[in-house]
């Protein structure tokens, strides 16, 4: 394969065998990424390819100074965010693999909770919630960029992650004490 910067300039001459090559490299990291949004397959496909689609068009806004697959992810996960938003409008017109967990006391868990545990817990918290954790502890952004990303205040960032870690923190716990551990 091509150096990815001159696949990419290709692709900004609109060249189609280089877009290819292009979603053959990252579309299984994308799709993965959608998944971890979106929690169904087809819905985390459809904002995959809406994602690529998004890329290829904007691809001369892309700028080498950031990597191109962080320039895509970023892409791809403000596709996810604005599918989470449409899905949540119409659910209102009716009626968040590299934990970060950091040393402060919303995260102090029995020793034998293990990763999986965490992101299971994570999983089960409403959406505004999910989305803070998952775009601050997966995806390593901070309170700046989470609040770019979704629209919010950065305090309101922080207080959506607090929050988010508590109930996680108290449904590992609450899980830990009932089985007995």
């Amino acid at each position: 394969m091509q150096n990815t910067n001159q696949v990419i300039k290709a692709c900004q001459r609109g060249n189609q065998k280089a877009q290819m090559q292009i979603y053959d490299s990252y579309c299984d990291a994308m799709f993965n990424v959608a998944c971890r949004y979106l929690k169904n397959e087809d819905d985390a496909k459809d904002a995959m390819q809406e994602g690529f689609l998004k890329a290829f068009l904007n691809i001369e806004t892309y700028k080498t100074t950031a990597t191109f697959g962080a320039w895509l992810k970023r892409i791809i996960i403000n596709q996810c965010i604005d599918a989470l938003k449409k899905r949540q409008f119409k659910a209102e017109s009716l009626e968040t693999e590299n934990l970060q967990i950091t040393d402060d006391d919303d995260w102090q868990f029995e020793s034998t909770i293990i990763k999986q545990d965490i992101l299971k817990a994570i999983d089960t918290l409403p959406e505004k919630y999910r989305l803070v954790i998952t775009l601050y502890l997966i995806e390593g952004y901070d309170h700046e960029e989470i609040s770019n990303i979704l629209n919010i205040e950065k305090r309101t960032s922080r207080t959506q992650l607090r929050r988010a870690k508590l109930q996680v923190r108290e449904l590992l716990n609450t899980a830990y004490y009932e089985t007995g551990h």
